[in-house]
């Protein structure tokens, strides 16, 4: 008997789309090393989905930075307001990653909710 060490033919895309949760780096090593050689469904779908969650986090942690910056410099109140506020949106951010990566992790193609179907959508070419 042979052990079954050979990812490409046993896993149907289900590293690639665990790897992809990790960071946007792990989103890249996934798809270069997991992806190209061996598209999949399941991996073509979390990745996708990464894709855009990450996508989305960047564009809030720019936003969040610039506004840190320039409350900083004009009131206290409302920088603790909008402390609260990012802390918040970042939990929820954090939920939706937890909920992607759990379904990465048992196989299933679970849309995260809010950007699920429209990552689908948007990056069709994956």
């Amino acid at each position: 008997m042979e052990p079954q060490n050979n990812l490409t033919t046993d896993d149907n895309g289900k590293t690639a789309g665990i790897i992809s949760y990790l960071t946007i780096v792990g989103w890249l090593i996934a798809y270069l090393a997991f992806h190209t050689n061996k598209k999949t469904e399941q991996g073509s779908y979390q990745l996708r989905q990464t894709l855009l969650l990450h996508i989305v986090y960047i564009a809030f942690y720019v936003v969040w930075r610039a506004v840190i910056v320039s409350l900083f410099f004009t009131s206290l109140t409302l920088l603790a307001l909008a402390g609260t506020v990012i802390w918040i949106v970042g939990l929820g951010f954090f939920v939706l990653w937890i909920i992607g990566f759990i379904g990465a992790i048992n196989g299933e193609k679970k849309p995260i909710p809010l950007i699920g179907d429209k990552a689908q959508t948007l990056f069709a070419g994956i």
